[in-house]
């Protein structure tokens, strides 16, 4: 847990407050919230907006369709948010489709801040001149597009969230999984032993630990060389192999 008294928060800058917490007030991460494990706040641009109709947003300059967030309007938004924070320890975020690539290790790395204000886009982005003057962090969840940065941040909060001690109550559960170590995880079984004439592999029900784990790693690593060859590439290299280089599993 981050080195503080407070526990981590989370602060949405977003046109859309009744947003949240929406799937994060459900299940795990619900439950660690009304347990105090974790904050959520949400400030709403809209109050910052200009004139008697609150306006947010402009035409784009040099032309073009849509309209862009204003940045004096989210220069205040993001003002309110920043009040109590350390910026060494508490990143602003924007999340959008030109940003680089969220990943375990981004989760880990904010899981292990004092919290994060996340900015949610809406129309045709941000002016860009609020986000360089207050060095925010682009991060997009995939080569696609949202109508807004609201779904996007609740997934990247669930991801954070559940690294944080007690969040799952498993702590194990975080280690083994994908992507922990540059491998996608393992198949996972369960009772009935037997299902639509599928059965387990004998080998987790042998009771012996240590093929049961050379099992799972070889598993990992055959699904990783299949679907990802990029985290493949990245596997091999953390262990000073070829990333080119491949043999057969």
């Amino acid at each position: 847990m981050p080195m503080t008294d407070r526990p981590w928060e989370a602060r949405i800058v977003t046109l859309l407050p009744e947003a949240f917490p929406g799937v994060l007030g459900l299940s795990l991460t619900g439950r660690a919230l009304s347990a105090g494990l974790w904050r959520l706040s949400t400030i709403d641009l809209r109050a910052f907006g200009e004139g008697r109709h609150r306006n947010v947003d402009d035409t784009p300059a040099g032309g073009g369709a849509g309209m862009v967030l204003r940045p004096d309007v989210v220069d205040r938004a993001l003002a309110q948010a920043a009040e109590g924070t350390d910026r060494a320890q508490w990143p602003v975020v924007y999340l959008s489709p030109r940003g680089a690539p969220f990943d375990q290790r981004t989760a880990r790395r904010l899981a292990a801040c004092r919290g994060v204000t996340l900015l949610c886009g809406r129309f045709e982005g941000v002016d860009q001149r609020v986000l360089d003057a207050w060095q925010v962090e682009e991060i997009s969840l995939g080569d696609f597009v949202l109508t807004g940065g609201e779904i996007a941040a609740q997934a990247l909060i669930d991801a954070t969230v559940r690294l944080i001690p007690r969040v799952l109550g498993n702590e194990a559960s975080t280690v083994d999984e994908s992507f922990s170590d540059h491998l996608l995880e393992h198949p996972q079984y369960t009772r009935p032993a037997t299902w639509s004439g599928r059965d387990i592999p004998d080998i987790l029900l042998s009771g012996h630990h240590g093929r049961i784990a050379d099992w799972r790693r070889d598993m990992a690593e055959r699904l990783t060389r299949e679907r990802r060859p990029d985290l493949w590439r990245a596997w091999r290299g953390s262990r000073g192999l070829d990333p080119d280089e491949d043999r057969e599993l």
